[in-house]
């Protein structure tokens, strides 16, 4: 399970979590005791209840039977009991039934849940975005029917974009949506990958359908988003039907629908063609989730590999007068362990920041702190969902390899790790796509200004000037080469990520009680076996570049890294 001390460590020690969130006026209430009570409750009750149901969800995993889905052994129990515990509703408003704590708990408490069981929970996974979605663009009939039951989690809800022609280009999507006299509609479609489609979990399911209204435009532009329950109000079936459930590599505890809607009746959740627009909010919600997900899935890796590497003995270590000895001693061991304890630091200090930046873009009085906190969210939240997630199967499989040929079999549980995270590179926005969306949405849209203030608003580094001096290249060539930056979107963001961790560790650094050997190891293995990827990224992304630009850009980077080692 995760390490609570860390955790907490992280939120008061070093980010000051409390006295962020009590400046807001909507947590002026929750104190650092309060905070620390609910994540002692949330961490006992992931390791009672849901962490033992990780094998047999991989094991048995979901059986259809003519559109039914039953889930695994005791995962219905285990979701009655997390709902009814008030889980779901930590971040939600008061007024919606909710408990009113900051986004921050609530994406802890997450991070506790993937590491124990991804399987299990994909289920409540999407719920707290199909709440915003809801509450920022439903109607007030919607609202009323829909947010209490979502913010309990009494009712669960799925996010319906995919068809089999149209994964990441939704502006393929074909599905229809006919207006009714009533003024509700009926939607025809089938969507595929859809994340708890279909289960016994809840009585309801809210589907969030991506469709098109008659004469609508095509593309993006052309989409409209509805909801579309399981159950409707008058407590009849709706027709939307569950076809079959796929057969995959990972997370067999969630059951992955094909949905057909058979004029399913639904209704309009914001503007006629603005679709897009209302579930982005629930999808920078869930890319958040994923990105603390990666972090989750790392850890729990990383904990099987340091209990084994502690218990297991092999040949004499290069230091030791006589072997066999712990293979914690070997330096091999200790690369593998103390870098993917690094990413699993930096990487919360980025996460729950960035949760903090969540509530301050809502909550904070002042407009210019709030624009401030939305830039922060805007431009790191890709960096999170993809370098992370890469980090989780790369950094879970690095772990495998502590065990040798054991991690290979079922026994150790390493494996269901390994293949569980693999899948949050997809889903949400493949990786690639976020790169892209990093690089040109938001940062040469405006000319690289955005991620200029939100750099300087860090403490100066070598690295950073360096990143800087490569994005003003990148404005400049991409106005004669269009394609250049989709070549070194991923890199960019891999470059970023470093700079981001950097400051994170400095972060870590800077608290009381981070020079213990605790710390100090993984703060070495950062910048002894991370950071200097950075140097490689910037190098990829300037022999793209046209010469005369490459090299001017190279120059001054050198200039401003010449000091960094």
């Amino acid at each position: 399970m995760t390490a609570l001390n860390d955790i907490t460590f992280i939120l008061n020690d070093v980010l000051q979590a409390p006295a962020q969130w009590q400046a807001l006026p909507a947590f002026a209430d929750t104190d650092a005791d309060l905070a620390l009570q609910v994540l002692d409750e949330a961490s006992k009750f992931v390791a009672s209840e849901i962490a033992p149901l990780h094998r047999v969800g991989d094991e048995l995993g979901c059986s259809f039977n003519a559109g039914q889905v039953t889930v695994p052994p005791g995962f219905k129990a285990a979701y009655q009991a997390f709902w009814q515990a008030g889980w779901p509703s930590l971040s939600c408003a008061v007024e919606d039934g909710g408990q009113g704590l900051p986004a921050v708990l609530e994406g802890v408490l997450f991070e506790m849940l993937a590491g124990a069981n991804h399987g299990w929970t994909m289920a409540p996974g999407l719920l707290h975005g199909a709440y915003a979605c809801l509450k920022h663009h439903g109607s007030d009939a919607l609202k009323a029917a829909y947010l209490p039951k979502l913010a309990s989690g009494e009712w669960l809800a799925t996010m319906c974009l995919t068809e089999a022609h149209a994964g990441s280009d939704l502006g393929l999507v074909r599905s229809k949506a006919l207006p009714q006299a009533d003024g509700s509609l009926r939607v025809s479609g089938t969507k595929i990958f859809i994340s708890g489609g279909e289960h016994d979990l809840t009585d309801n399911i809210v589907h969030l359908v991506l469709a098109r209204l008659p004469d609508a435009p095509a593309g993006p532009k052309g989409l409209s988003l509805f909801l579309v329950p399981k159950v409707l109000p008058d407590g009849q079936r709706n027709t939307v039907v569950c076809e079959r459930i796929e057969e995959k590599m990972g997370l067999h505890g969630s059951p992955t629908c094909v949905l057909r809607f058979d004029e399913a009746i639904g209704w309009q959740v914001g503007a006629a063609n603005k679709g897009l627009n209302a579930m982005f909010v629930m999808m920078n919600a869930a890319r958040l989730h994923v990105g603390m997900q990666g972090i989750g899935l790392l850890d729990a890796a990383w904990q099987k590999a340091q209990a084994y590497a502690q218990e297991r003995r092999q040949m004499r270590a290069p230091k030791s007068v006589q072997g066999p000895d712990l293979i914690t001693e070997h330096p091999a061991i200790r690369r593998i362990l103390d870098t993917q304890r690094a990413w699993i630091d930096g990487g919360r200090v980025l996460a729950y920041h960035t949760a903090l930046q969540l509530d301050v873009a809502e909550h904070h009085p002042d407009a210019a702190e709030r624009a401030t906190a939305q830039r922060w969210c805007a431009l790191v939240t890709p960096v999170l969902k993809a370098a992370f997630t890469d980090q989780a199967f790369s950094g879970a499989s690095a772990c495998l390899q502590v065990f040798g040929g054991h991690g290979y079999m079922r026994e150790w549980g390493i494996e269901q790790i390994v293949r569980d995270a693999r899948v949050a590179m997809i889903y949400e926005g493949t990786n690639e796509i976020q790169a892209i969306d990093l690089l040109l949405r938001k940062v040469l849209a405006d000319g690289g200004a955005g991620l200029s203030s939100l750099l300087a608003d860090l403490p100066g580094d070598r690295r950073r000037d360096a990143l800087l001096e490569t994005t003003a290249a990148l404005v400049q060539a991409a106005q004669t080469d269009a394609e250049l930056p989709y070549w070194v979107a991923d890199d960019y963001l891999r470059a970023l990520a470093l700079v981001l961790l950097d400051w994170a560790w400095g972060r870590i650094a800077a608290a009381p009680g981070a020079h213990t050997l605790r710390w100090a190891e993984p703060a070495q293995a950062f910048q002894t076996w991370v950071l200097p990827e950075f140097d490689m990224r910037l190098a990829i992304i300037r022999q793209r570049l046209p010469p005369r630009i490459s090299k001017k850009t190279a120059a001054s980077a050198a200039s401003v890294c010449a000091t960094s080692y």
